[in-house]
């Protein structure tokens, strides 16, 4: 099965770089830039540019990745993920492209987030997911997807999956920018320092709820 979904992550890479002008990351200049390790990154705004190797000294290994055959960590809230991007898969760099593979417990769920970079299309390996978006209008697009079934999550729009099924979820996804970022919604709010009293207005809750959420979502912030 996970071999079958690689095929279409394969067609998705594809259909999302039809029209390079759409992309959100920069054209390539060279057919690949595998990573020099002997360079560091040069940080720009929104992308880390890492400096090429002479393309004489890359080799079928740095265009070939493994780690997605197991499933990453589990938070509390019943989800792993493992991002892949160019600074452990080098052969994607200069490429536009990032994927993840997440994986559900039963009633595990993918907090509301977005990415502000990138387009995301995912696809179910197996469960049933209740997954969707909602657009600037506060519409909601919203349903179950079935193994074998995808949905798209245009760019910077908020998301969210919970896995419905009785056992646990896979799922890949295959975004249109090596760094697409990413913004939890919880995180956003309860977790980054915005004043308290603007808080409380905006969702009419008192200290002792605000302080709550913020130990929830900022270990480290002290009331």
């Amino acid at each position: 099965m996970v071999e079958k979904s690689w095929v279409l992550i394969v067609l998705v890479v594809f259909i999302m770089h039809g029209d390079e002008s759409l992309a959100s990351d920069p054209d390539p200049i060279q057919d690949f830039c595998i990573p020099n390790p002997k360079f560091g990154a040069i940080k720009t705004a929104h992308l880390s540019i890492l400096p090429c190797k002479n393309s004489s000294e890359a080799t079928t290994d740095d265009f070939v990745f493994s780690g997605l055959k197991s499933s990453g960590n589990f938070t509390d809230t019943g989800l792993a993920t493992f991002p892949v991007n160019p600074t452990i898969f080098p052969g994607i760099n200069t490429l536009g492209i990032s994927f993840v593979r997440a994986d559900l417990k039963v009633g595990g769920i993918n907090p509301p987030h977005f990415h502000p970079r990138a387009t995301e299309i995912a696809y179910v390996v197996q469960g049933s997911v209740y997954s969707g978006f909602v657009d600037s209008n506060n519409r909601v697009f919203s349903r179950v997807i079935e193994q074998g079934e995808v949905m798209v999550f245009p760019k910077g729009l908020l998301h969210f999956q919970m896995n419905m099924g009785e056992k646990p979820a896979t799922i890949f996804a295959c975004l249109n920018s090596q760094n697409p970022g990413l913004q939890k919604i919880p995180s956003a709010i309860f977790g980054s320092g915005i004043n308290e009293e603007l808080l409380e207005k905006a969702f009419g809750l008192n200290h002792k709820q605000i302080g709550t959420m913020r130990r929830r979502f900022d270990p480290k912030t002290v009331n």
